[in-house]
């Protein structure tokens, strides 16, 4: 079968170098135009035919076309040997197909927007077979791997990894049946020998950590507790009733000798993905002059293409820069829509119709009216992090929850034992629940030096242009990584009151969607006034590389909800509400799945708490048109080693940047989705969900639920009271917990969809 493929390659090379010879013949350039049929018999617009593509770097494309793109199927050679062979949509490898390497490995199954994405098989050159899911190129969901070395699993993935429930077997026919977490046994599991030996019991990062128990094949037990570390590790040995023997050995030395036969196989690992060989369409016009819309021109005037090749290197693919006097790149859809821009330093912009949106906030520099707040609030965070305390554990007492559990610390400015001199007024700062707040940061593996860089640091805070709707301020960090908000002493109240169960909740449940808390906090001036101002500082939802370019505050109810700016004054950091809404969202299958059992968990939690009024915050990320950007050395010399040092230094920060993306996915955070726009036909107030058009989008998608700290109280009832007599009862926000959370799901339900 290889002899073939690579009977089929050399056959497939010939033939692109004997184009391209003819191609040098016929004009100076360096890629000259291909032969155009006769006008009359040209396909119109959106009429497939079949034809056959020499791209103008060295690639050949044989299949259906349709609008400059190949369009339903075809096969793509790369001139490294990587071939492609099913569906294509609008240039995407979109459908059922099969793509192969040099090296002999395949996947053949589902793509989605050039990404191994669905279900399919990877078989790897030296054997290794993996059959199940797929998302965005890596293992995610149900799967089995066979290893070349005889090791077998079958069970849930995550991100590429061993993760949930699975079982592995070696080919020595030892076998573990468990769950896993990331790549590692780790929870509830069961080891069983060859020998007829087993560990049933707890585990941690691939070593049997609390209570378990190991049991030998003549009946002879040892139950207690197991850690790596001799003394935590307790428990008693009962020999059976035939052996009547001692344990002649350290139960743990016995168990970690016999984990040494059980390493788990890393596989084979896949160099390069597929969407890394995806080439933009956009604006290559392959019936006349070969081009590139947009890429940046190198020392020699030619705009250049970046493609990645199968040994990680950089490919510059050269064509010909325009002829327009603008020298502006053309990005446009099939309808001439603009779809993308570049800024005054070449950078790319997407239009997409959306403004650009500036950096949130006015920062407070001295002078500002809360200047003394922001340096009082340091000050504390600084003393509260950097306070020595001693290791905690995650299982925390109940008297870590007291609401009188507080410590209060005076802050004078000429300093104290405690505290340093300052340039502030005098104040009092006080911690709320100091050691519940600390083991938080540690659940939500905050690094405690990092939290106080970014709240601390010499970086001054940004304070968000108007309060919220309760009157509350909020404040950004300089890296934007924290909110800090101000807040009314019921919401202190509520918050203490319900912070055991809110533990118990984000602990449980890894992937929750509810704010997270790492502190509260309260400063009090002394003096006349005695101020005092509380707040919360909470994770900020929109923390990321990707640009927002939609936010919407989504609560299932009608009454007021949109917004009152004009259309022209929209932009990222404008939030929009449920009457503005229009679009649905549209997850993959395994995302969808695990959002929807989330949201009942969180919603279930949030209505035993009587908690109400609360929102899933969206923020919407519109992709460009896919391309790489090709950064071309200075130098003419394109060949010297400088410039191969160049890419390779390019090559692997690319790599590293796409895993480290990959890895950052999680429920809610730099998700990959699509959107469909949505129009109403009649009032908003009649309609909350628009009807779908059909126009999709690919977006990068953010998405968590916020304001949970307002309780069901007699201002609540009174305001549903009161408006009840005026609007219809269920357009109100304000109504009891257990029709609020029905209300939210059955709205939240009807506008994320599975994206089939």
């Amino acid at each position: 079968m290889y002899k073939d493929y690579a009977g089929i390659v050399k056959a497939w090379e010939a033939t692109v170098r004997k184009t391209q010879n003819s191609a040098k013949k016929r004009a100076n350039s360096i890629f000259a135009a291909m032969s155009v049929a006769p006008a009359d018999d040209e396909p119109g617009p959106g009429e497939l035919h079949h034809t056959e593509k020499a791209i103008p770097n060295g690639d050949f494309y044989t299949g259906q076309w349709m609008d400059s793109t190949p369009h339903g199927h075809g096969k793509y050679l790369w001139t490294d040997g990587c071939m492609y062979v099913g569906e294509w949509y609008k240039g995407k490898t979109i459908g059922k197909g099969k793509f192969s390497w040099p090296s002999g490995a395949t996947y053949e199954g589902d793509f989605k927007s050039g990404y191994m994405d669905g279900k399919g098989t990877y078989t790897g050159s030296s054997g290794d077979t993996y059959r199940g899911c797929w998302v965005m190129n890596l293992r995610h969901g149900q799967g089995t791997q066979n290893y070349a070395n005889g090791d077998y699993y079958e069970g849930e993935w995550r991100r590429g990894c061993q993760d949930g429930q699975g079982r592995y077997q070696w080919k020595n026919e030892n076998h573990y049946v468990g769950q896993w977490r990331s790549g590692k046994m780790s929870g509830n599991g069961s080891m069983v020998w060859n020998d007829g030996n087993r560990y049933d019991g707890c585990w941690e990062e691939g070593f049997p950590k609390g209570d378990g128990t190991f049991r030998w094949a003549d009946g002879s037990s040892y139950v207690g507790v197991w850690s790596k570390d001799s003394t935590e590790l307790t428990g008693n040995f009962y020999p059976s009733d035939t052996s009547g023997t001692e344990m002649s050995s350290n139960p743990r030395e016995l168990l970690g000798e016999y984990l040494n036969d059980c390493v788990i196989c890393s596989g084979e690992r896949i160099l390069i993905y597929p969407s890394q060989k995806m080439i933009s369409w956009s604006g290559l016009d392959l019936d006349s002059l070969p081009r590139q819309t947009v890429s940046r021109k190198g020392s020699d005037g030619i705009r250049r293409l970046r493609r990645t090749s199968v040994d990680g290197k950089i490919s510059n693919a050269s064509f010909e820069s325009f002829n327009d006097s603008s020298n502006e790149p053309s990005s446009r859809n099939g309808k001439g829509t603009r779809l993308l821009d570049l800024d005054s330093k070449g950078k790319r912009q997407p239009t997409c119709g959306f403004q650009s949106a500036n950096r949130q906030g006015v920062t407070i520099s001295k002078g500002h009216k809360n200047y003394e707040l922001m340096l009082n609030l340091q000050l504390g965070i600084r003393h509260s992090v950097g306070r020595p305390a001693p290791a905690t554990s995650l299982d925390l007492k109940s008297s870590a929850f007291d609401p009188k559990e507080k410590v209060w610390t005076k802050f004078p400015p000429e300093g104290s034992k405690h505290t340093p001199p300052h340039q502030s007024s005098d104040f009092r700062w006080k911690d709320y629940c100091p050691v519940v707040f600390r083991t938080l940061r540690k659940l939500f593996e905050v690094d405690p030096a990092d939290y106080m860089l970014s709240i601390c640091g010499n970086d001054a805070l940004r304070e968000l242009s108007s309060p919220g709707k309760s009157g509350s301020f909020f404040y950004l960090t300089h890296d934007d990584r924290y909110m800090i908000k101000t807040m009314r002493k019921a919401e202190v109240k509520v918050l203490l009151r319900m912070l055991p169960a809110y533990y118990k909740h984000v602990r449980s449940f890894e992937n929750t969607l509810v704010t997270k808390f790492y502190g509260l906090h309260c400063v009090r001036v002394t003096g006349t006034a005695q101020k005092k101002v509380r707040f919360v500082i909470m994770g900020n939802l929109f923390c990321s590389e990707y640009t927002i370019h939609r936010r919407f505050d989504l609560k299932g109810s009608s009454l007021g909800r949109i917004t009152d700016k004009p259309e022209a004054e929209i932009d990222g950091t404008t939030t929009l509400k449920d009457l503005d809404l229009n679009y649905i969202f549209r997850l993959q299958k395994i995302w969808f799945q695990e959002f929807c059992r989330q949201v009942d968990k969180d919603c279930d939690f949030l209505e035993q708490e009587r908690i109400m009024d609360y929102s899933l915050l969206v923020g919407l990320h519109f992709q460009e048109t896919s391309y790489q950007e090709a950064s071309t050395p200075e130098s003419h010399h394109s060949g010297s080693r400088d410039s191969d040092c160049e890419t390779d230094c390019l090559s692997r920060a690319d790599k590293e940047q796409d895993s480290a993306r990959w890895a950052s996915i999680s429920l809610g955070i730099n998700m990959p989705a699509r959107v469909e726009r949505t129009v109403r036909h009649g009032e908003p107030e009649t309609q909350l969900v628009g009807e779908p058009t059909g126009e999709l989008h690919d977006v990068i998608i953010f998405f968590g639920i916020i304001d949970i700290l307002q309780d069901y109280d007699i201002s609540k009832k009174l305001e549903h009271a009161y408006k009840s007599f005026q609007y219809d009862p269920s357009s109100i926000s304000a109504v009891d917990p257990k029709q609020y959370s029905k209300r939210f799901r059955d709205f939240i339900f009807r506008i994320f969809l599975e994206d089939t």
